[in-house]
C-alpha cells in the first residue's frame, strides 16, 4: 500500500493547498503554521514558481509531519502577468512581469526531498491571463506533467477559464488525456457538473475552496461527487471562508470547508472528515 492512514491519526484534517510560502506570511508564517498543526490540521504549501517552490520545501523539512510540499510554475507566470503582493511583495515587481521558463533541472534538487508529494501548480489560466498566452502554457502544462510522470508524483492543477465559460477546463482534460501517467487534484475547482464529471471519468480529483461557504453555484458538483475523489482547500491567503470571510484565509480554516462539504452532501460530518483525509493520503502517498 501507497499510504498510510489510520482512525487513530495524529492529523485529524488536512489542507491540501495553502500558501505560507507567499509574502503575505512573511512575518507570521511559524504562527500560522502551529495554530493548524496545534489543530491537529495537516497542509500542503504549494510552489508556483521557483522561488515559491523553493521555500515551500525549506518549510515542509522544518517539521517531522504534518507540513508537506508541491513544486511547480503556475501558469500565471508563463508570461507577463499582474502583480500579486501577497505573493511575492513589493520588490518583485519587475521578476513578476518577466515571466519564468519551466526546466525540470532547476526543480530536480528540490524533488530530491521526501516532504515533495506534488508537481505545480501547473495548468491554464484564462482569466488573469490573455487566451492567446494558450500555447505557452500549454508547453509549460505539458512539461510539467512529464516531469511528474517522471517521477510518479501527481499533479496539483490550477485551472482557471475565462468568465461565462468552461474553455480551461476542457483544454486541461484534452491534455492530460493525452500527456498524464499519474493522477492528480484539480485544486479550487469552479467548474459545472459536467466538466467536474470529465476529470473523474480519467481519475482526477476535485477540490474546494472556501467559495463553497458563501456561495451556492457548486452544491450540485459537491453533492454528486464521488467522495472518495474530493478534498478541501483554502488556496490561503486567499477566499476565507465563513465566519472568517473578509479575512486573511489559512489552513486552520479548512475546517469550515470540511463541515460545509457534509452539509451539502446530507452525511455525517465525520464520515465526511474521514473519507476526506484518507483522499489526500491516498493521492499524496503521506502517512498521517
Amino acid at each position: 500500500m501507497w499510504y498510510y492512514f489510520s482512525m487513530e491519526s495524529k492529523y485529524k484534517y488536512i489542507d491540501i493547498h495553502t500558501h505560507l510560502n507567499l509574502e503575505a506570511f512573511k512575518e507570521d508564517w511559524k504562527e500560522v503554521a502551529k495554530r493548524a498543526l496545534d489543530a491537529s490540521v495537516a497542509h500542503i504549501n504549494v510552489g508556483t514558481q521557483l522561488s515559491t517552490s523553493k521555500r515551500a520545501v525549506e518549510l515542509a523539512e522544518m517539521y517531522d509531519d504534518g507540513v508537506y510540499a508541491t513544486v511547480g510554475l503556475h501558469p500565471i507566470h508563463t508570461s507577463k502577468s499582474f502583480h500579486d503582493k501577497d505573493e511575492i511583495g513589493e520588490e518583485g515587481k519587475e521578476f513578476a512581469s518577466s515571466g519564468e521558463k519551466f526546466d525540470a533541472s532547476d526543480y530536480n534538487e528540490l524533488v530530491k526531498s521526501n516532504k515533495v508529494v506534488a508537481i505545480g501548480e501547473c495548468g491554464f489560466d484564462y482569466f488573469r491571463v490573455e487566451k492567446d498566452t494558450k500555447e505557452v502554457q500549454e508547453e509549460t502544462f505539458v512539461r510539467q506533467i512529464e516531469f511528474a510522470n517522471e517521477l510518479n508524483k501527481p499533479l496539483m492543477l490550477h485551472v482557471r477559464p475565462s468568465a461565462g465559460s468552461m474553455d480551461a477546463y476542457e483544454d486541461a482534460v484534452d491534455v492530460l488525456k493525452k500527456h498524464a501517467k499519474v493522477l492528480g487534484v484539480v485544486h479550487f475547482f469552479v467548474g459545472n457538473l459536467d466538466v467536474a464529471k470529465k476529470f473523474w471519468d480519467i481519475g482526477f480529483n476535485t477540490s474546494f475552496t472556501g467559495v463553497i461557504t458563501f456561495a451556492d453555484q457548486y452544491d450540485e458538483v459537491i453533492k454528486n461527487a464521488p467522495l472518495d475523489m474530493i478534498h478541501a482547500d483554502t488556496d490561503a491567503p486567499y477566499v476565507a471562508p465563513m465566519p472568517h470571510r473578509g479575512k486573511r484565509n489559512e489552513p486552520l480554516y479548512v475546517k469550515e470547508i470540511f463541515k460545509r462539504i457534509a452539509e451539502l452532501r446530507g452525511e455525517d460530518e465525520e464520515k465526511v472528515r474521514v473519507q476526506l483525509l484518507e483522499n489526500a493520503c491516498k493521492l499524496f502517498k503521506v502517512e498521517l
